[in-house]
């Protein structure tokens, strides 16, 4: 697992994230994700530097545009906010989570 996978899974793992309980590394049609909450259908993607050349962000559009006809919302964070962000990073999610949540009534 990446530095910034590690770090971000330690955070959500064992329902630790406001109860939300994470999965990692989740497929999902001919995908796989990096992390998820089945509960609320959201994905959560972390980027490396390969992910800012052109031809990787359309990659990514057609991956998230995917995710989202199977009804999934995503998020994507640079590795790098991992790092340097990760409160804001996890609040992020976490506000995200709740709002999913109280839109399926969990």
């Amino acid at each position: 697992m990446p530095p910034a996978e590690a770090l971000l899974w330690s955070c959500l793992r064992r329902k630790q994230l406001a109860g939300f309980r994470f999965r990692r590394q989740h497929s999902i049609g001919p995908y796989i994700v990096d992390f998820i909450c089945l509960d609320v259908e959201l994905v959560v993607e972390l980027d490396g530097s390969q992910h800012g050349d052109a031809l990787a962000q359309i990659a990514d559009a057609r991956r998230d545009a995917f995710l989202e006809s199977e009804g999934f919302v995503v998020l994507r964070f640079w590795n790098a906010a991992v790092f340097d962000e990760t409160d804001a990073v996890l609040s992020k999610i976490r506000l995200i989570a709740e709002d999913l949540a109280r839109e399926t009534r969990i």
